[in-house]
C-alpha cells in the first residue's frame, strides 16, 4: 500500500482522514496533541524534525492539515499564527519537493471578504484578518512553489463530535446539553457547511484520479448560521421547547471581535465541471453527523 504522512492530524478533520484512508493506505498520523492511539507526536513548526519524520517514513504523499482556526486567538497571537499557519506550510512544501511527492494543503472559505454572496474556485481572495491572511499566504506559497499539489478550500467544518469539534455545531450542542432553552444566533452570516467525512472522501477521489490543483470543497447548498441552528433543533425534534432568538454579529462583538466576512459561501464549480463532486447536501450530512456522533449526548 502507498504511504501517506498526515501532519496536524489530531483535530476534527484529521479524524475523518484517518477513518477514510486507513483501509487502503499506510498512514503515519502526527500532531502536537496526541489524543488518539493512532497518533504520534510531531510539531510541524520544527522544520528539521518534520523533515526527518517524513523522510524516515518514505511517504508517497504529504497531507498538511493542521492550523490555528480560532480567529480571536490568531488576532491576539500574530507571530504564533503565521509560524503555525504559514511558515509550517512552507516547511511542508520543501519536504514534499525534496521527496518529489504531492502535497495536500487545506485552505478555507474565510480567505474571501464576503463582498460577493457566492465564490467559485477562480474568485480572487481578499483576506480580512490574520487567520485568513495566514491561510491565504500558505495557499499562495503552495501554488507558487510545490512541484505537485492539491489545495482544497473547506467551508464551515463539522465533524468528530464533542471530543474534537470546536466549531459552531458543537457550541450549539453544548448549550443544549447544559439545558439552555434559548439560543442566540446571528442572522447576518452566510456560508457552506462541510462535513469532514465527505471532504476526506472527495480528497481521496481527487488524489486517486490525479486531478491536482485548487478546488473548492464544501457540502452542497447555501445556508446561514441561523438556518443551521434551526435545522439542528428540527433534527433533534426539540423545536417546540427551544426558542431561537435572531441577533446580529454585534451581539457577540466582545467574545468574537475578529472581523468575519458576511458571506463565506463556496461553489464547487471545478468539481462539478469535472464530474467529481461527491459532496452531499449539507442538511443530509448534518443529520448524519448528529445521529452518528451525538447519540445519547443530550
Amino acid at each position: 500500500m502507498k504511504k501517506i504522512y498526515i501532519a496536524g492530524c489530531g483535530g476534527m478533520l484529521g479524524e475523518a482522514f484517518y477513518k477514510i484512508f486507513k483501509e487502503t493506505y499506510t498512514l503515519k498520523c502526527t500532531d502536537i496533541d496526541v489524543n488518539d492511539d493512532w497518533l504520534s507526536y510531531l510539531d510541524f513548526r520544527d522544520y528539521k524534525k518534520y523533515k526527518k519524520d517524513v523522510l524516515d517514513f518514505k511517504s508517497d504523499y504529504l497531507f498538511h492539515l493542521g492550523a490555528y482556526t480560532d480567529l480571536e486567538y490568531c488576532e491576539r497571537n500574530v507571530e504564533d499564527t503565521y509560524n503555525t499557519n504559514t511558515i509550517s506550510v512552507e516547511n511542508a512544501v520543501y519536504i514534499a519537493n525534496e521527496l518529489n511527492i504531492p502535497i495536500l494543503y487545506i485552505s478555507t472559505a474565510g480567505i474571501f471578504d464576503g463582498a460577493k454572496k457566492v465564490y467559485d474556485d477562480w474568485d480572487l481572495p481578499n483576506p480580512l484578518g490574520h487567520y485568513a491572511r495566514s491561510k491565504y499566504a500558505g495557499e499562495l506559497f503552495v501554488k507558487d512553489n510545490a512541484n505537485t499539489y492539491l489545495i482544497c478550500r473547506a467551508g464551515w467544518m463539522m465533524g468528530a463530535g464533542p471530543k474534537k469539534d470546536k466549531k459552531f455545531i458543537q457550541k450549539i450542542m453544548k448549550q443544549l446539553k447544559e439545558g439552555k432553552k434559548e439560543l442566540f444566533i446571528v442572522n447576518d452570516k452566510e456560508g457552506t457547511p462541510t462535513y469532514t467525512h465527505d471532504f476526506a472522501k472527495n480528497v481521496k477521489v481527487l488524489i486517486e484520479e490525479k486531478y491536482w490543483g485548487l478546488y473548492n470543497l464544501v457540502c452542497n447548498g447555501e445556508t446561514s448560521r441561523l438556518e443551521v441552528a434551526k435545522e439542528i433543533v428540527n433534527i433533534l425534534e426539540i423545536s417546540g421547547s427551544i426558542r431561537i432568538n435572531e441577533v446580529n454579529s454585534a451581539y457577540f462583538s466582545k467574545e468574537y471581535f475578529a472581523e468575519r466576512p458576511p458571506s463565506e459561501m463556496l461553489l464547487n464549480r471545478k468539481l462539478n465541471l469535472r464530474g467529481l463532486n461527491v459532496m452531499r447536501d449539507w442538511k443530509i450530512t448534518l443529520k448524519e453527523y448528529l445521529n452518528t456522533y451525538y447519540q445519547n449526548y443530550l
